[in-house]
């Protein structure tokens, strides 16, 4: 790869035909049968789909979020031969510290949106004025408006190359990162990497598993706490019962892509599993932000390409391998979500900060941002900034 970094200014603006054709192809959609009485237990219900499909074609509004996504400066770099899309707000406090932001599938800047005014101005939202942060909130090359990666290779090592690259063209000498699900996958690789100027890694997830060495994972397996061991139980294994959007990435993404590409009904079906917990919290859900981000993923075609992600990592490891990361790291675990087992994720990862949680899951940035802003002040204020 080469670092050559072109920066410009950046305005979403979805051709009017493209609203037209995606309200055609919403008033046309074909609906599959289901079991009666199956509930989730094979996939996202129908009934829920079908309303999620009615808000999304007579009442949601894709122009009132287009503004509200333009109210922020936004830029696309051409790093490494690919576009990246990032919102940069500066902060106006003396010492902010520059912070990456990174989401993941299905999810697209928009998770961030709540979190930008008390990073940037602590002060008008009852926080400290020293701990303020300038935030760069990125999508990954194959995602939202950084549009598909449409070579081999851009897996969560390169990304995190191509970010690294990002973060010094903005002319930042020191920063940190934090990033949730594929967001994490690349925030650790950054910690793999540690370019020059990376002084913290904060992550919602490290995703580590027992040693491969019977006697070393026997040994961690009796380290375990009570805590752990639940999630194990139930958390974790819950969630490897219903992942079969992972294997599909993982191993045939271009096939999936052609039903994600042409019909919204099954871009909107396939990206709510993870968004209401494979069906069960449908009702929490809320659905105008829901919609912005599949919305995001229908307009930029990305749902074949972010799924392409998962391949590659599959190819190579990154994101999961045990290489020694030794850049300071916080990991939040909250309660409703994969939970980084500490003894396992030490074995690889320089943990200086482990934070539990009462509340929160999967998607933490967007339902508690309080949760995560606070936690992400301590930790850079630990660093010492």
């Amino acid at each position: 790869m080469t670092n050559e970094l072109r920066i410009e200014p950046y305005r979403i603006n979805v051709p009017q035909a493209d609203l037209d054709d995606l309200a055609a192809r919403l008033a046309a959609t074909r609906w599959p049968n289901e079991v009666t009485g199956a509930g989730t237990a094979y996939g996202m219900p129908l009934d829920v789909v079908r309303r999620l499909v009615d808000y999304w074609h007579t009442t949601y509004d894709w122009r009132a979020h287009e503004a509200r996504l333009n109210e922020f400066p936004q830029y696309v770099a051409t790093v490494d031969g690919q576009h990246i899309h990032f919102l940069h707000v500066r902060s106006a406090e003396p010492g902010a510290t520059p912070l990456l932001l990174l989401h993941g599938w299905p999810g697209s800047v928009v998770e961030f949106l709540r979190m930008i005014g008390p990073l940037t101005d602590p002060r008008a939202h009852g926080g400290d004025p020293s701990r303020a942060f300038h935030v760069v909130v990125a999508s990954p090359p194959g995602y939202g408006f950084s549009g598909p990666a449409t070579e081999p290779g851009w897996d969560s090592a390169r990304i995190a190359n191509a970010f690294a690259t990002l973060m010094s063209g903005l002319g930042y000498e020191r920063w940190g990162v934090t990033g949730g699900d594929v967001g994490a996958l690349i925030g650790r690789e950054l910690g793999i990497l540690a370019p020059v100027g990376l002084i913290g890694v904060h992550l919602l997830q490290i995703f580590a598993f027992p040693a491969a060495d019977p006697d070393q994972a026997a040994a961690e397996l009796d380290r375990l706490s009570e805590a752990d061991r639940a999630s194990m139980s139930g958390t974790t294994a819950d969630f490897q019962s219903k992942a079969g959007y992972q294997k599909i990435h993982q191993t045939r993404p271009q096939t999936l892509g052609y039903g994600l590409t042409d019909s919204p009904a099954g871009q909107l079906a396939w990206n709510a599993e993870l968004w209401t917990g494979f069906g069960d919290h449908a009702d929490h859900l809320d659905v105008e932000e829901y919609l912005t981000h599949v919305s995001i993923y229908w307009f930029t075609r990305t749902g074949v390409s972010s799924a392409r992600h998962y391949y590659e990592d599959a190819q190579t490891g990154a994101g999961y391998r045990d290489e020694p990361n030794t850049v300071p790291t916080a990991v939040a675990v909250f309660p409703h979500d994969f939970r980084t087992v500490r003894t396992f994720a030490e074995r690889a990862n320089n943990i200086v900060r482990y934070t539990e949680f009462d509340r929160g899951g999967h998607f933490a940035y967007t339902t508690d941002p309080d949760l995560v802003v606070e936690d992400l002040r301590e930790f850079f204020a630990e660093l010492g900034r």
